[in-house]
């Protein structure tokens, strides 16, 4: 009554990433700066829009990198990286998430269609490893099911709370995943799940 939710559902609905920011914050430093070690010079790279690829975008500014090209679908990410001298910014269109401020839909796509990436990190709300990786929003999902296959390497970062959990839509299934970069509290069942799917996992 009144639109509350019991906590087993939570992650069904969409929190607003100034919340999502506050959460498992020291645990998202840890994985954002985990994550940008990865990252070579010269690469072209896609930043997913979420709390944890925000906190990736604010380690590549403290790095020196002689040229770097970092395709994103978030408006804050972009703003994160505007003004640095060697990273090339490229901002996919479409329709504005206020809830994320991330851009989805068909507009989005197409501008991601004509391109090729070395990596991609995947910001999930869920990972579960029967379903497979979900976010709330199917046009956000479908964005980045096109994301992991323009990407040579698709890296999921997400804190151990997103372990176990479940959205409405599936992006993908836990085997397309080639790593995966999370918090030590992550429990052991799930790693090894993840694991026993192919998945490389690098705990911080």
């Amino acid at each position: 009554h009144g639109g509350a939710l019991p906590m087993t559902q939570a992650t069904t609905t969409d929190v607003p990433l100034n919340i999502k920011e506050t959460r498992s914050h020291p645990q998202k430093l840890r994985i954002g700066q985990a994550a940008a070690k990865l990252i070579q010079n010269g690469e072209t790279i896609i930043l997913d829009s979420g709390s944890t690829t925000a906190e990736i975008a604010r380690q590549i500014r403290q790095m020196k990198f002689e040229s770097l090209t970092v395709v994103t679908n978030a408006l804050n990410i972009a703003l994160e990286l505007s003004g640095l001298p060697n990273i090339r910014v490229m901002m996919l269109g479409g329709l504005l998430r206020q809830t994320s401020y991330s851009l989805v839909g068909p507009d989005a796509e197409q501008a991601l269609s004509r391109i090729s990436a070395d990596r991609l990190f995947l910001g999930v709300d869920g990972l579960d490893p029967v379903v497979g990786v979900t976010t709330p929003d199917p046009l956000e999902a479908s964005l980045n099911a096109l994301m992991i296959r323009v990407s040579r390497e698709t890296i999921a970062v997400f804190d151990a709370s997103k372990l176990g959990q479940r959205s409405l839509s599936v992006i993908t299934p836990v085997q397309t995943l080639h790593a995966a970069i999370t918090d030590s509290s992550a429990s052991p069942e799930m790693i090894e799940a993840l694991r026993g799917a192919g998945v490389k996992v690098t705990l911080v």
